[in-house]
């Protein structure tokens, strides 16, 4: 979670976070065992950098979020530009994504110095907006990190009325993978970060090569917003790729 609290930082930390390192391609983007978990936590931060933001303060904000794939907690963590951001009333240029185990796991990064120092840092000077959502995904299959290369997109969905329809959404989303042959992986579940979604309660992701892929279904966000219109307030979609040169963790 992108939330400042107050922390005390030292002078050796702040100094490594200000002179962040040239990132390097590492062989796995998974800190776990062999055996992957059936149950993880997705945590998805939407960012809009200022207009007026300098590129290489953008830049660094980037290598700094990314350089928290060395933290315990955190079993996979990248941040780039949006590709696309099919939205017109919510729009965002960066996207960071992360997983956990569990969440403490998820709320000891939120709390982790070097996390706060970042946001502090990096973060709050360059953008002027930020969304979060936060999600069980339960029935978990497949590997835990994204690997370079390869894109998701992110769709969050705001109910009409506060638990009406959230059954049949789900039931919907989590039928879109059987449906689309590209989807490598798909999570869906029920924010449980109010605080900073916007309202927004529900969210899915789904994992595919390549952009192209993304692009032939664009008919899975029409499908799901025919099939819960009535129950739907809103519906933002993002398309991201992991960036090549982003160390998902050690």
């Amino acid at each position: 979670m992108l939330c400042v609290k107050a922390a005390v930082r030292t002078n050796a930390l702040a100094s490594a976070l200000r002179s962040p390192q040239p990132l390097r391609r590492f062989p796995s983007s998974v800190r776990m065992s062999s055996s992957a978990p059936s149950q993880i936590i997705e945590h998805v931060v939407l960012l809009k950098a200022k207009p007026s933001a300098d590129p290489s303060a953008v830049a660094d904000m980037l290598r700094s979020l990314n350089g928290l794939a060395t933290l315990d907690s955190v079993l996979h963590i990248s941040a780039g530009p949006v590709a696309r951001c099919r939205s017109t009333a919510l729009t965002f240029t960066h996207l960071l994504h992360s997983r956990y185990r569990s969440k403490s796991d998820l709320a000891s990064y939120t709390d982790d110095p070097a996390h706060v120092s970042v946001v502090a840092d990096y973060v709050k000077p360059v953008v002027d907006d930020v969304m979060a959502v936060d999600w069980v995904a339960d029935d978990f299959a497949g590997a835990v990190a994204v690997p370079p290369g390869e894109s998701l997109r992110l769709t969050v969905m705001k109910l009409r009325e506060e638990g009406v329809g959230k059954g049949e959404i789900l039931g919907i989303v989590r039928g879109m993978k059987g449906k689309f042959d590209s989807i490598e992986q798909l999570t869906v579940g029920e924010n449980f970060s109010p605080g900073r979604s916007k309202g927004f309660s529900i969210a899915s992701i789904a994992v595919v090569k390549d952009l192209a892929s993304l692009g032939e279904q664009s008919n899975l966000v029409n499908d799901q917003k025919d099939k819960a219109r009535e129950f739907l307030d809103g519906v933002v979609v993002l398309d991201y790729t992991v960036p090549a040169s982003v160390p998902a963790s050690l």
